[in-house]
């Protein structure tokens, strides 16, 4: 996982919910753990904010998890969801997946496994339309083309080109990308654009998007190309 993930953790035993908490707290490339005891109390928290993965347990006291999970979906929650259960026959499993679980997890587990679920989960979900991304002040969300500031709520449209600049640029974490290779991502095979087609969408993208394009802080030129600095402002 890479710096700045979110998690949310769902449980109603006090004593496994903070254990577990602490533990992941922990975890070097986990930004902040929050924690909720009901069905209601995680609705609210993972509707409000944006969680990079979602622990959620079967046996909450106002409602069976897998309600809360199929109810966070209806709510446009889009991250992973790992079900935890004591639970671990066939029925169960098949239950959770259909609320809208990405995974299942019975009790008890190993922190390793569990960890290792998380990162899977999340490098799956990185991959994925439903994507959320955190950019210095700003959500991305490419499937909408959109950066959303996260102080204001004020929404940043972009185009298709920006888009795939941005998360070309995201997934290439704190790496330098030269001018012809993310022309070729893209923009693919084409005779008729030149670097400085790249260079202008740059420019546009810039003035959307940081304090004062001339000073640019975020999406930055270094030499042989350009970085984004994605922990600018962050959660």
């Amino acid at each position: 996982m890479t710096s700045g993930k979110r998690l949310l953790l769902v449980d109603d035993d006090d004593f496994l919910r903070r254990s577990l908490g602490e533990q992941l707290r922990a975890q070097d490339d986990l930004d902040s753990v929050d924690e909720a005891a009901s069905g209601a109390e995680a609705l609210k928290l993972a509707v409000a904010g944006h969680y990079d993965v979602i622990l959620l347990d079967v046996g909450l006291p106002d409602e069976d998890g897998r309600d809360t999970c199929r109810a966070m979906r209806d709510a446009g929650v889009r991250g992973p969801i790992i079900i935890l259960t004591a639970a671990d026959t066939d029925d169960d499993t098949i239950q959770g997946l259909g609320a809208g679980a990405n995974d299942y997890v019975t009790k008890p587990f190993r922190l390793g496994v569990l960890l290792a679920r998380v990162r899977a989960q999340m490098r799956l979900h990185e991959q994925s339309d439903d994507a959320v991304f955190l950019i210095g002040p700003y959500r991305f969300q490419p499937a909408t083309k959109m950066l959303v500031d996260r102080t204001t709520e004020k929404k940043v449209r972009l185009t298709e080109k920006e888009t795939g600049i941005l998360k070309f640029l995201y997934r290439a974490g704190d790496k330098v990308i030269a001018r012809d290779v993310l022309l070729h991502e893209v923009w693919g095979y084409s005779a008729q654009v030149t670097t400085h087609t790249l260079e202008t969408h740059i420019y546009r993208l810039r003035r959307k998007m940081e304090p004062d394009p001339s000073q640019a802080t975020i999406l930055v030129t270094e030499e042989g190309g350009y970085r984004l600095v994605r922990g600018n402002g962050g959660e």
